[in-house]
């Protein structure tokens, strides 16, 4: 008799007979394998698979790596019993089989041997699982894996020369994260990857899938004499010479029992949602062993060994419950000599993910509304899909050393640094990832800002330029950290008790405004999920809320739109000049004697603010963008008054110490020098800059700056018009309190625009508008609507001004006072204070509309990404809101929330089907991979 070299799961006892005891037997298959065939006896749902033997992979070895022909053989029969059963085809696009190729020996030995996913891909497969699915990103993304995989594990490529083609296609696409590149772009690498194979191999990637498949198995095998294999073996006692069996498979889950037990089970699984039971299980114990964790708990899948009739049982009543409750439930139970007794069901916690999930599962199944999956997701829940988070078994063992306002949400890993160059020079020079700590940063602190991963000051609120720039490029962020005392002499920070030094690893948790000491394991989750995709997509048919970006730069715009913005609501124009090459030469119109300085280094300005909007443009082809003139507080562009003082005097003392004539000359030319540029820097301190020379009234002082601004816009806009780009432009004339302001301002702009716009040959239609953010501005709306074109509230300064409070200073002073003891139930810069600032909003926006019915309003202060106050946007009736762009998808979703609640939806009755999912209970449960393909 020919010697059996692979067995299907469903075939353990032609294993035992051949091997004996079931020792032996984990021998023969594997540990993996052994135990995929005894769920698949006892009735607890697997997918069908087969397993190629130990005996094999010695055989193989032994002769050179020349494959049997029987074992293949074997392997083609498997296969084909395997699509028999699941009514597909490996290799046929129109019922597309895929199976993964694990290892698995006798001995668990973890990532030491090699595996194979989503074998059976192919070009034509590919494309059929696409028409199937009409998921393409999904679909390349796995064959770029398979591709990838086949390459490292099959041919012996480097990892690095996919991971570097990958890095370049996010650069290019400008993101960050592999889960934010589309479906063109893994198309793309695909066919990259597959060039790639065949220039380092001098061979195709194998469109025949039968040929992966074989190709796979042999690498597995080979993959046991690895040296990393090897020395695992040497340090865990294990034997070379019993070899890894070959597990073919679509999925493996749990197996168990006894006759009596107890356990706590979730209807669905809570960190991920998939369908099925998911919980804690014991053999011989009461309740209470299994919550207090007195013993070690078994995973539920356990008890379809002991109990499959009592496990069949538990779902048939886990669904009915679910299709009662419409949620997923919380269920203890207990099973006394084989009959199961429920204690309790309740609605599960679960994770943000698990909670989107679920919500879209459930609308499928017939259980939610679509209304009701959105209400039931909270934007908070939206937000942690955007941001990296700690692992929270790590945390829970972490040393907190400090707490602030949690104004960036976030984690964030890496060493000290207490400025901005070196946060800079470490980050780029040397590799390292950073945190920035100061004491509150400045314009001239974004370089170190953009390197770092993090940031914490000792002062500052929620819209201070910390958080405000943190927020603007997704870096976590804690602010206001009282207890934070910084010695930029000693290089050493002290929180409380514990001192730090320069170059200390610490985490930071933007989302909490935690500080850990060391470095803290973080998650990234899939903003790209398909559940939230989907989700995301039913919020945006209900709402009727447009939601816009506060976007600077191109690449932020591009990020925004990504995110699902469908306009710029603010572009802050001197952002801009904050960058290092920038900042000079603003401090030079500034700081200009003269008209003709002031002109030079507005001609210097002009070119750089030109590249900076058609980049704007582009990105946002189509859609609006709202620029707003520069309306930077004067003090921002200013060099530090008491640096310069500090100087000063170093070089009076330096001049006591020289010796020559010529040291002395230079140095008094220093000295004058010095003295004529902190002069004129104490000419324009102001003693309460917010509410000083800014916005519109630099404007007015300095009507140049606004023809520059106003030509370099247009200019852009008729150069992009060229390209066939569809600009769709706005300006916004910041700050105003009187109606005279903005129809002067207008005026310069109209008359510098009309002047490009003959210079060019080209018409760019275009609005003029105005923020509201002074309360006069709001109380006199209908006067300013009778010739703005569209109003957008500036929330930062609008609070600030009714409140009569610096936002800075009040955030880690008396407003903390004020929230603990329930003078103020919100921090108004984080939450609109509706009773207040909301009635003055709701004021300008009668008086407008009521002289310009059509005016277009939005709101572009960091207020457009807080979900409470998006609901009291909605409900006041503007057409849009403009938040950052992280903030985006959760503004989407809080604006769709408002909408459905203002449509008085209510939940639909629970469908009588005492039956629902009884038969997908005992139907086979995928894997992940297997779920995403099926998906």
């Amino acid at each position: 008799m020919d010697r059996k070299w692979v067995y299907l799961f469903t075939e353990l006892e032609a294993a035992e007979a051949s091997a004996g005891d079931w020792e032996a037997v984990r021998g023969l298959l594997g540990g993996k394998g052994a135990n995929l065939a005894e769920m698949t006896r006892i009735q607890v749902p697997v997918s069908p698979g087969f397993t190629v033997t130990t005996e094999a992979c010695i055989a193989y070895l032994g002769v050179e790596g020349e494959f049997p022909a029987d074992i293949w053989e074997q392997q083609i029969e498997a296969l084909q019993r395997i699509e028999a059963t699941t009514e597909k085809e490996f290799g046929n696009p129109a019922r597309p089989l895929l199976v993964s190729c694990r290892s698995g020996a006798k001995f668990s030995m973890p990532g030491m041997m090699d595996t194979i996913l989503n074998l059976g891909l192919n070009d034509e497969v590919a494309r059929g699982m696409v028409e199937l699915t009409g998921d393409a990103r999904f679909v390349y993304d796995a064959y770029r894996r398979l591709i990838q995989m086949f390459g490292t594990v099959v041919r012996g490529m480097h990892i690095e020369v996919f991971e570097q083609v990958i890095a370049a296609k996010r650069l290019a696409a400008g993101v960050s994260s592999d889960s934010d590149l589309d479906a063109e772009d893994w198309t793309a690498l695909t066919q990259r990857f597959k060039d790639l194979v065949r220039t380092h191999t001098h061979a195709p990637f194998p469109q025949d899938p039968l040929e992966q498949l074989r190709a796979a198995t042999e690498a597995v095998f080979e993959s046991w004499n690895r040296k990393r294999a090897v020395d695992y073996r040497n340090a865990s006692g294990i034997p070379h010479d019993i070899g890894t069996a070959v597990n073919i498979q679509t999925m493996v889950f749990g197996n168990m029992g006894e006759t009596s037990g107890t356990g706590v089970v979730m209807s669905r699984n809570p960190s991920t949602g998939e369908p099925g039971l998911a919980g804690d299980f014991l053999v011989n114990a009461q309740g209470e062993d299994v919550v207090a964790g007195t013993r070690k708990t078994l995973d539920i899948s356990a008890m379809a060994e002991r109990f499959p009739e009592a496990y069949q049982q538990l779902c048939e009543i886990a669904d009915k419950l679910e299709l009662h409750y419409r949620n997923m439930q919380d269920l203890e139970f207990t099973i006394e000599h084989g009959t199961l007794w429920l204690l309790q069901t309740r609605n599960g916690k679960r994770t943000a993910q698990a909670e989107v999930r679920i919500a879209v599962d459930m609308v499928d199944e017939g259980l939610l509304g679509r209304e009701e999956a959105v209400l039931r997701v909270s934007p908070e829940q939206v937000d942690f899909f955007l941001h990296p988070q700690f692992d929270e078994d790590a945390r829970s063992e972490a040393q907190l050393i400090a707490s602030g306002l949690n104004v960036s949400p976030g984690a964030a890993v890496g060493i000290v640094a207490f400025d901005a160059d070196t946060a800079e020079r470490w980050a780029r020079e040397d590799g390292k990832a950073v945190i920035m700590v100061r004491p509150e940063t400045r314009p001239d602190d974004v370089h170190g800002m953009l390197a770092a991963q993090g940031i914490i000051t000792s002062r500052g609120g929620r819209t201070s330029h910390a958080a405000l720039v943190a927020r603007q490029f997704g870096k976590p962020a804690v602010v206001g950290v009282e207890s934070l005392e910084i010695d930029l002499v000693d290089r050493e920070a002290r929180m409380g008790d514990i001192t730090i030094r320069e170059g200390t690893e610490i985490s930071i948790d933007g989302m909490l405004g935690e500080v850990y000491l060391g470095a803290l394991p973080t998650v990234v989750p899939d903003v790209q999920d398909s559940w939230l995709t989907q989700l995301l997509g039913w919020a945006d048919e209900f709402r009727t809320l447009e939601v816009w970006a506060n976007a600077d730069y191109p690449d932020d715009a591009r990020r925004a739109r990504a995110l699902g913005a469908q306009g710029i609501g603010l572009c802050r124009t001197e952002h801009m000049f904050f960058e290092e090459d920038r900042l000079p030469v603003m401090r030079e119109m500034i700081m200009a004697r003269n008209h003709l300085e002031r002109d030079e280094a507005l001609d210097k300005l002009l070119p750089l603010q030109r590249n900076d909007f058609e980049g704007l443009f582009r990105a946002m082809d189509g859609l609006p963008v709202v620029v707003r003139l520069l309306d930077p507080p004067l003090h921002e562009f200013l060099p530090d008054h008491q640096e310069l003082l500090h100087e000063l005097a170093d070089l009076k003392l330096r001049l006591q110490h020289l010796a020559t004539l010529q040291e002395i000359d230079d140095t008094l030319d220093e000295i004058r020098a010095k003295q004529d540029f902190l002069e004129r820097t104490e000419t324009l301190l102001e003693t309460n800059p917010m509410l000083g020379t800014r916005g519109v009234r630099l404007g007015m002082l300095l009507p140049e700056l606004t023809r520059m601004q106003t030509r370099a816009l247009f200019q852009a806009a008729t150069q992009c018009m060229r390209e066939g780009v569809d600009v769709k432009v706005e300006v916004m004339i910041p700050l105003i309190s009187h109606v005279n302001e903005f129809r002067q301002q207008r005026r310069l702009v109209e008359t510098e625009a009309r002047e490009v716009m003959d210079e060019e040959g080209q018409e760019v239609p275009y609005k003029i508008g105005t923020m509201i953010e002074i309360p006069r501005a709001a109380l006199t709306a209908d006067e300013i609507a009778s010739t703005a074109e569209f109003f957008s509230f500036g929330t930062n300064d609008l609070t600030q001004t009714v409140f009569g409070i610096s936002r800075d200073d009040a955030e880690s002073g008396f407003l903390v006072h004020y929230m603990e003891h329930d003078v103020l139930p919100a921090n108004p810069f984080a939450t609109l204070d509706i009773p207040g600032v909301g009635k003055i909003m709701r004021m300008a926006v009668e008086l407008g509309r009521g002289v310009r019915p059509d005016l277009m309003i939005g709101i572009c202060g960091e207020h457009g990404g807080d979900p409470k106050s998006v609901e009291f946007c909605h409900e006041m009736g503007l057409d849009y809101v403009s938040c950052s762009p992280f903030r985006i998808p959760i503004a989407r979703f809080a604006a769709a929330q408002a909408a459905v609640q203002e449509a008085g939806w209510r939940p639909m009755p629970a469908a009588p089907r005492d039956e629902f999912r009884r038969e997908e209970a005992a139907a086979p449960v995928p894997t992940e991979e297997e779920a995403a393909v099926s998906h």
